[in-house]
């Protein structure tokens, strides 16, 4: 099963027997308490909140409904109190942390003490294979109606070990009208013992009537001494993670990248290379300056969507060669291989979507390191008293500051989010990375 569709481990040969579900947990809890009879609450440290960063409305408020879904009784639906609700929106900024709150409000609903984060049911939870957990994952440019009526029905099902059926959508943004139909229809009429969680960047990137029935959870930008604090916690020097969080904007994740991967963080010099070899104020800059800067942002974007798509594809391939007999022997197995022509096909497709999904994600890194770049630069140009997100590169800043007016910074930002549209509507990467860069290199 490919990330295109749910992940379902109660189908899979590795799910984990009922001696490894919450069950012990529950019992433990349940003998450690002075009163049996009582009902459950959450752990006072919140174990599998702990990666949530500056977010503690947020943290509070899932407690809060998984401390009431826990009080539900065996016939409860999760309509049970004012604070649990059976669909929930997470939305927030890129790298806010929408999937991270999601994924912990999954393992305290399904944890026998809210999210202990050491059971076994929040371990499998975190590893994304917990029986009662459908995992959704978007691999491509879309998902469609067809994936979304399979992950409906399977939705359905009645819990395997604990109370609820929790479905992480993730990038639910990216489900087509159609599946936005089919998704309502589970949402409108959800089965009494399931919980949708859908994540977006923005309440408005799904339909009106899907949004009307969520109740809605926004995550906002962690600030960057937050940020900075996760990082050094992790083993990263001060100075290098204060620069990493600047450079990542609140992303944890962009900024764990750019901590300890030193190709990410070579990519990213590469990108911020292009206002100074674009400047039509600096010798040997220009029109061919600008059309060579957006061949290689091009080229970068490719070659690091490539690396990714062969680590992924290539096990996919096999995986599923295997499924259909291929070096095995013995009767039919000829007969096997040779049918697996059509999922081969199939698969294939999905990942060559997949594949142009990757390469317009790592596009739109750069263009926001970029349009980063020119706001500090405007920033400067204007004597705000902000944090730079590339204080490091304060000379380059300066120095295209010094090159023209803010308005001229204005109209090169303005350059880039028309850039990050266009790709949007699927306008030819080349083409619309030359019109940007074109329009950077203007005066």
């Amino acid at each position: 099963m490919t990330g295109v569709s749910a992940d379902d481990s109660s189908g899979d040969a590795t799910a984990p027997p009922p001696s490894a579900s919450p069950a012990p947990s529950a019992a433990a809890a349940a003998s450690a308490s002075p009163d049996p009879s009582a009902s459950p609450a959450p752990s006072p440290a919140a174990p599998v909140f702990g990666e949530l960063v500056g977010q503690e409305p947020v943290v509070a408020q899932l407690r809060a409904a998984a401390v009431a879904a826990a009080a539900a009784g065996p016939a409860s639906s999760a309509e049970t109190s004012l604070a649990m609700t059976h669909a929930w929106l997470f939305t927030g900024p890129p790298g806010s942390g929408r999937s991270v709150a999601a994924r912990a409000f999954a393992a305290a609903l399904l944890c026998a003490n809210q999210g202990c984060g050491q059971c076994p049911s929040c371990r499998q939870v975190a590893a994304g294979s917990h029986a009662d957990l459908l995992l959704v994952r978007p691999d491509g440019l879309s998902y469609g109606v067809r994936q979304t009526r399979d992950l409906v029905l399977r939705a359905a099902a009645a819990p395997v070990y604990g109370k609820w059926r929790v479905i992480l959508f993730e990038d639910a943004d990216r489900a087509t009208e159609q599946a936005a139909n089919a998704l309502l229809k589970a949402i409108e009429e959800p089965a009494p013992r399931t919980v949708w969680l859908l994540c977006a960047p923005s309440a408005d990137d799904l339909p009106t009537t899907i949004r009307s029935r969520c109740r809605l959870v926004t995550l906002r930008t962690p600030a960057t001494a937050a940020v900075a604090e996760v990082l050094v916690s992790g083993g990263v020097g001060a100075e290098q993670a204060l620069a990493a969080a600047r450079a990542a904007a609140g992303h944890i994740g962009r900024a764990r990248r750019l901590a300890t991967d030193p190709q990410a963080a070579a990519r990213r010099a590469e990108v911020l290379k292009v206002p100074m070899q674009v400047s039509a104020a600096r010798p040997g800059g220009g029109l061919g300056h600008a059309l060579t800067a957006a061949a290689a942002l091009v080229k970068a974007a490719e070659a690091e969507a490539a690396a990714i798509t062969e680590e992924l594809d290539t096990p996919e391939r096999d995986a599923l060669r295997r499924a259909f007999g291929e070096g095995s022997t013995g009767k039919g197995v000829a007969t096997a291989v040779r049918g697996a022509a059509g999922a081969l096909k199939e698969l294939e497709d999905r990942q060559k979507s997949r594949a142009t999904r990757l390469k317009r994600d790592a596009l739109d890194r750069a263009l926001l390191d970029l349009a980063g770049f020119y706001r500090d630069v405007l920033a400067v140009q204007l004597g705000s008293d902000v944090e730079l997100a590339n204080e490091v590169q304060r000379a380059e800043l300066d120095r295209v500051a010094a090159a023209g007016p803010p308005e001229a910074t204005v109209r090169r930002i303005e350059a880039i989010m028309k850039c990050r549209e266009r790709l949007a509507a699927s306008v030819a990467p080349l083409l619309a990375v030359e019109e940007m860069t074109l329009a950077l290199a203007a005066r």
